[in-house]
């Protein structure tokens, strides 16, 4: 079961759990990259990013993923710092997305799979024929009836 923004993708030298969604990670990010969350990811999907936003999403993104620090730091020297800066944009951004808008299989705000099972087989098993989701008409008796309606101004 996911974690709420936890994101697996291969990073560096393997598979990592990363995840920013932590409230007191997310805060240090910002105190750390000087604005909010949201302007990063836009810094971040509009290029207009700082070193220092792509570091520490991935550092702290690898410590809120359980990794301890130290070696979320060895693996952000190894492959933000000493490669191509541009390379780990894209991960940093959907450590972010994930926070922002979660991922497929977060659990939250889902019920369990025997609740919703319940839930669906106490639903109404019909709808009622003179039920209907259409609006109501506005047009007058006359407009409907073929005669042209009064302007209106």
């Amino acid at each position: 079961m996911a974690a709420n923004g936890q994101v697996e993708m291969t990073w560096g030298d393997g598979d990592q759990v990363f995840n920013i969604a932590k409230v007191g990670v997310a805060l240090e990010l910002e105190a750390k990259c000087e604005c909010g969350v949201s302007e990063i990811f836009d810094r971040l999907r509009t290029g207009r990013w700082w070193l220092n936003d792509i570091r520490e999403t991935l550092r702290l993104g690898l410590i809120g993923g359980g990794m301890e620090p130290p070696k979320a730091l060895v693996l952000v020297k190894r492959y933000v710092d000493n490669r191509p800066w541009a390379e780990s944009v894209q991960p940093a951004t959907v450590v972010l997305m994930a926070a922002l808008v979660g991922v497929p299989g977060d659990d939250i705000g889902k019920k369990p799979a025997a609740e919703r099972t319940t839930e669906a087989s106490q639903a109404p098993s019909s709808v009622p024929m003179d039920a209907s989701s259409a609006p109501p008409s506005t047009d007058s008796p006359q407009a409907a009836a073929g005669t042209p309606a009064p302007p209106t101004n």
